[in-house]
Parts: structure tokens; C-alpha cells; sequence
């Protein structure tokens, strides 16, 4: 969490350029991760749920609610453990 950027210090940076540094999901579900309060235990980033791409889009993403998140026994959002940070143009399913 530490290397990711606080909110707003990527705010002058285009969308499509902004640095995707962690991924959630669950599901149909993703969440890519720009930005990070600490303080404030939220993301800043690109949310696609229920694979719906047509209504996906950027904005605030509560920690502590992804943390929470279970839909079954066993069954809570993961961390892609194997993400490479990577410009958000270069992920398939985010919108520019």
C-alpha cells in the first residue's frame, strides 16, 4: 500500500495513463487500484461489477467494505497476487 499513490497525486495524469497498481475481484467483479488514502482507509480507482463494462467506471473504493465483502462460505474478494502495475489502457475491460 505504501507505493501506491495517495489520493490526488495522480489527478493531472490522463485516465488511460494513470498506474493500475492493485487488483481485486470476486466473481464478475474488479476493482483496479490508482490511488490509496491511508488515512483514510480508500482507493481511488476503476470498478467493474457483475461484468458490466457499459456502466463501469472511476471513483472511490471503500477498503474497509472490500475487506468485508463475503458472498458465501469462504468466498470474500481476493488480491491478484501476480498483478504487474500497469497503465489502465493496457486492461482489457476499462474504458478510457
Amino acid at each position: 500500500l505504501a507505493r501506491i499513490p495517495k489520493l490526488y497525486e495522480t489527478e493531472n495524469i490522463p485516465l488511460k495513463d494513470k498506474i493500475i497498481h492493485m487488483h481485486f475481484f470476486i466473481g464478475g467483479c474488479d476493482w483496479y487500484i490508482a490511488e490509496y488514502s491511508p488515512e483514510e482507509n480508500l482507493f481511488w480507482g476503476y470498478a467493474i461489477l457483475n461484468g458490466d463494462t457499459e456502466n463501469a467506471e472511476w471513483g472511490y473504493i471503500s477498503f474497509r467494505e472490500l475487506r468485508e465483502l463475503v458472498v458465501g462460505p469462504g468466498i470474500e474478494v481476493d488480491r491478484d497476487l501476480w498483478w504487474e502495475p500497469k497503465p489502465a489502457e493496457k486492461i482489457p475491460g476499462i474504458s478510457k
